[in-house]
């Protein structure tokens, strides 16, 4: 496993658990967005995480955590993330899986071997303008989302749809476009952008006023009655 980060503790990553947080290396999008920048286009400067200490972490704190999650990056491009799961999954842990929905064959494998609990999808933009947010021709990773999204949906695991808002990449149709994309019934999670220091091209982006946000998050429940606004 190529990993860059390791995070013992997250309060907010897995819905009502208590996890740890794994960051792999590797991405095959470029959000202009994106908050891992060192992650998605990896350098010299990022240290590698071993894999051989994280379970050991994760041998300690057993009957203190209880889950973990894998982010990223894409941590579906990672061919040994099976193995590691399992391993995981051998000291008593849940597993949350966080992907951008573009290998849904990978998380069906994952899926069917019973080695992911929770699924996050991040669904970047409307199906028109995807390209606008991950730096890349959209046409084929939207054919691969919509493969995720009913993979998931004919699954009875639990799992969340989610959107990070950035002012200067998404619109208010933008967003009802996706609403009208995803499935009425889903859990769905409005994000605000925000600056981490680390973004990977952050020129003429910035983050949507609350106002603005509350306001587009109302509109959003008329379709999906679960959505919440995280900021």
């Amino acid at each position: 496993m190529r990993i860059g980060g390791f995070q013992k503790l997250t309060l907010l990553d897995y819905p009502d658990h208590l996890a740890a947080l794994v960051f792999t290396i590797g991405c095959d999008l470029r959000c202009p967005y994106c908050h891992n920048a060192s992650l998605v286009v990896p350098s010299s400067s990022v240290e590698m995480v071993d894999e051989v200490t994280i379970l050991d972490y994760l041998h300690k704190r057993q009957g203190v955590l209880e889950g973990v999650v894998i982010s990223g990056g894409e941590p579906l491009m990672q061919s040994d993330l099976p193995d590691f799961i399992r391993k995981i999954k051998a000291l008593g842990y849940l597993v949350k899986l966080d992907t951008n929905g573009s290998y849904p064959l990978k998380l069906k494998e994952l899926m069917d071997l019973q080695l992911v609990d929770y699924v996050a999808v991040d669904i970047k933009q409307s199906r028109n303008n995807y390209g606008k947010a991950i730096g890349l021709d959209g046409s084929t990773i939207v054919e691969r989302i919509d493969q995720t999204i009913s993979i998931l949906e004919n699954s009875t695991i639990s799992h969340e749809y989610r959107t990070t808002l950035v002012q200067g990449i998404h619109t208010y149709q933008d967003l009802d476009d996706i609403l009208h994309w995803l499935p009425a019934q889903c859990h769905y999670y409005l994000q605000s952008y925000t600056d981490s220091g680390s973004i990977l091209d952050p020129k003429g982006l910035s983050s949507f006023d609350p106002t603005t946000l509350t306001t587009w998050c109302n509109h959003a429940k008329t379709l999906i009655p679960s959505t919440t606004l995280r900021i």
